[in-house]
């Protein structure tokens, strides 16, 4: 139940971070901001700061910020713009220049971006003990017959290599395996495969070296930089991947996991400790920027790719074509993140 309300938290700072970044933009610009929310309605109280309320509600995933005029083009509606005064129409999202707009609306995946990288580098600045981590069991194995779960902790190997040579020195022979399962340390009596088939391990696990040393304060920030990068060109690539996937044979990467999903990797991170559970969250966070970028209608990456062709033609896409994109848009994404998590509440049952 910790976990669950720490991943929730962490996914909820998340999503409120991605909002403050339009947030902080937008005020810089000096834009009329009608509302920031932390959760969604309905509401429990609102108070107000200058121009802006400010409101905390219910449902607390995440948060929203209202901008003036940003809705209304998508929306189809300028009915309540068209007759303001030019001086009000400096401080509407609608009437910026496009690279005010560009930035206001980047500026979430930007704060996206710096939240994992600094979670990242806070992860290497503190270190983690090595581990051999078990993070998949295949059924019928001989690892799923005695109780081997995903997250189990080998006790004595700190590299998948040599457990691997163990095992296979071992073959049709029965052999102890210890492993931490969070607080507790357990002892399996198992018999690895004699025969195996290509892709089926004898004892029928995937295994994970985890854990590296501490580093020092600049090392560190280089270090997640550096894994920031790379984990956003893996996030790209496995985007690529889906989309291909769905397109040429209408099936689902196996990799790719919704809220369920989530909430199934964080509790095997929660057992390994507090700091993988950060290191997941920066995972998150990357993603979600990553995401945003792409350019497809309802995401940041979609608003900005019709900025790019208003600018590119001289004049804004047709309103009824933008709003029937984005509604398009956000029903695909609706319809796709229904499907991973049908897939993975499955997954969970069997």
């Amino acid at each position: 139940m910790l976990i669950a309300i720490l991943v929730i938290v962490g996914l909820s700072l998340l999503i409120l971070g991605h909002e403050w970044g339009h947030f902080f933009a937008a005020k810089k610009f000096g834009l009329k901001v009608d509302e920031f929310g932390f959760g969604f309605p309905p509401r429990i109280f609102a108070w107000k700061r200058g121009e802006t309320e400010y409101s905390l509600n219910w449902l607390p995933f995440g948060g929203f910020v209202k901008i003036a005029g940003e809705n209304d083009r998508v929306n189809g509606d300028l009915t309540n713009l068209s007759d303001l005064p030019a001086t009000e129409k400096k401080r509407i999202f609608l009437f910026q220049p496009a690279w005010k707009r560009s930035v206001i609306i980047l500026a979430g995946v930007a704060v996206n971006f710096v939240i994992g990288w600094i979670l990242i580098s806070a992860v290497f600045m503190t270190g983690t003990e090595r581990a051999l981590v078990v993070t998949e069991v295949q059924k019928n194995s001989p690892a799923a017959t005695v109780g081997i779960l995903a997250g189990d902790v080998v006790d004595g190997y700190f590299e998948s290599q040599p457990f691997i040579n163990f095992i296979n020195e071992n073959k049709g022979k029965e052999i102890e395996i210890r492993v931490k399962r969070g607080e507790e340390a357990l002892s399996f009596k198992a018999t690895p495969r004699a025969e195996t088939e290509p892709g089926v391990g004898a004892l029928g696990v995937g295994l994970a070296e985890a854990g590296f040393e501490k580093q020092g304060f600049f090392k560190a920030i280089g270090t997640g930089l550096i894994k920031t990068y790379e984990i956003g060109k893996l996030t790209v690539y496995s985007f690529y991947k889906l989309v291909a996937g769905l397109l040429t044979s209408g099936t689902l990467l196996q990799g790719v996991v919704g809220p369920v999903g989530i909430f199934t990797v964080a509790q095997q991170a929660g057992q390994l400790g507090f700091v993988y559970l950060i290191q997941l969250v920066s995972l998150i966070s990357i993603n979600l920027a990553v995401i945003n970028l792409i350019p497809f209608p309802a995401l940041d990456g979609g608003r900005f790719l019709f900025i790019m062709i208003e600018k590119a033609k001289g004049s804004p896409l047709p309103l009824k074509v933008e709003a029937i994109a984005n509604g398009v848009g956000f029903a695909l994404l609706i319809l796709l993140m229904l499907a991973i998590t049908v897939r993975d509440v499955a997954g969970w049952f069997s």
